[in-house]
């Protein structure tokens, strides 16, 4: 392993990083070569935006790859969900303390390559997957985000 940071992962998200990397590989590959090859099939390349355009796109291409294959080589999958505190993987509804209308949520504690808040997965490195980490059914935990502090309830811990 390289001196990058350690990426936890769950083992769905490990797979996603995968398909990923092979789709990018192959698929991608392939249709950046097409553009490519048309793009050079016009003519002069001084003054051609499609190939101008073919070339940014290998380029990104390129660097979202080396990215990929940096997060996969440096993943830790880690599978210890518990039940009886919170932990990477859990899943945990929660109800913010002191707001009258606050309705339960539930997220998945992920790591930060697979955070995504609108599928309800936060990272344990965000202020709230911080203060949830650890703690227990029935505990306050405080989480502090850049708005302040805020206070949450835990209602339930259930497995990935």
């Amino acid at each position: 392993m390289n001196s990058s940071k350690v990426n936890v992962v769950t083992t769905e998200g490990l797979e996603k990083l995968k398909k990923e990397l092979e789709y990018k590989e192959t698929t991608e590959k392939m249709r950046v070569a097409e553009q490519l090859k048309y793009a050079i099939a016009q003519g002069d390349l001084s003054e051609n935006a499609e190939y101008d355009a073919a070339k940014n796109d290998q380029a990104a291409l390129e660097q979202r790859i080396t990215e990929l294959k940096a997060l996969i080589e440096n993943a830790v999958v880690v599978d210890e969900t518990s039940t009886d505190e919170v932990s990477f993987g859990s899943v945990v509804t929660i109800i913010e303390q002191g707001d009258p209308d606050a309705e339960e949520e539930v997220y998945t504690i992920v790591g930060s390559i697979e955070s995504n808040p609108m599928e309800n997965k936060i990272s344990n490195e965000s202020p709230i997957g911080m203060a949830l980490m650890g703690a227990h059914e029935g505990d306050v935990v405080e989480a502090h985000t850049p708005s302040g502090p805020l206070f949450f309830k835990i209602l339930k811990i259930a497995a990935e």
